[in-house]
């Protein structure tokens, strides 16, 4: 019998046992490379994906072939709420943005646990995604709200900052091209707007490597928007679980899984 999976992934790691120790052997560790497409826009859905350390942006594509991302998903959430809500395809395309590791579960373990009868925690998966549901709809809100009313500068910081709520580090392996199409700017965007904390030393972005230098600093230049998200996921989400959870929802303690990690294509 293989030994447990180290959970880390905050929706996984709240869980009741019973429900968690129900999935756990359908769950699979799958390494993502950044650009990993998770799926396309418009395509059916076969798995949800419950990132640990890799990040993954939901992004629109425009017919013209531009994009422009409308929610990012970590450690805290899942890709695939799809599956439970009704719908046999994705209405944004799923895109790594980091080289991070995370699990999979097949759509017909998922919907067999979100349509589970019986038992005192029965329901217990079904009110975790759907709440969650609610946090993420709230996130792309939001972000509408940003890409129209706040400069670059700004939906960097909310974005630079929502990146790092949703995995354990101060640091960012992101290309320009990739910010770009996050944020829907050009390249000289980009440069332009990660100057400015750049030169008041609150990052430092060179060859596509963002380090967080003053994270507090970082906090006082977003816009609310930042705030509005990230309240509304501790509000819905819960802070602690199986699994010992830290400030912003960050799963502490554990180590990657020992188990070998499945490439995605």
């Amino acid at each position: 019998m293989s030994a447990p999976l180290p959970i880390r992934n905050r929706l996984l790691a709240a869980l009741p046992a019973t429900i968690l120790g129900r999935i756990e052997p359908d769950l699979e560790p799958v390494r993502m490379a950044p650009e990993t497409v998770l799926h396309e826009q418009g395509g059916r859905i076969d798995h949800a994906y419950f990132p640990s350390t890799a990040i993954v942006s939901l992004r629109h594509a425009m017919a013209n072939g531009e994009t422009v991302e409308v929610s990012v998903v970590g450690n805290e959430g899942m890709v695939g709420i799809a599956l439970f809500m009704g719908g046999e395809a994705m209405s944004n395309r799923a895109v790594a943005l980091n080289a991070g590791d995370g699990y999979r579960l097949a759509r017909a373990v998922l919907n067999r646990e979100f349509n589970r009868f019986g038992g005192r925690r029965s329901g217990a998966f079904k009110q975790l995604l759907l709440r969650y549901t609610q946090a993420l709809a709230t996130q792309m809100a939001q972000i509408a709200v940003c890409n129209r009313h706040h400069g670059v500068v700004q939906r960097l910081c909310r974005w630079l900052l929502l990146c790092l709520d949703r995995c354990s580090c101060l640091e960012l392996d992101m290309t320009q091209e990739r910010i770009g199409a996050t944020l829907g700017v050009r390249r000289a965007g980009v440069t332009e707007a990660a100057g400015k904390p750049q030169a008041a030393g609150l990052i430092r972005y060179n060859r596509g490597r963002i380090v967080v230098l003053d994270r507090a600093g970082l906090e006082q230049c977003v816009c609310e928007c930042y705030g509005v998200i990230r309240d509304e996921y501790e509000r819905l989400l819960p802070q602690s679980g199986p699994e010992a959870v830290g400030p912003r929802g960050l799963i502490r303690g554990h180590r990657p899984a020992d188990r070998p990690m499945a490439g995605i294509r």
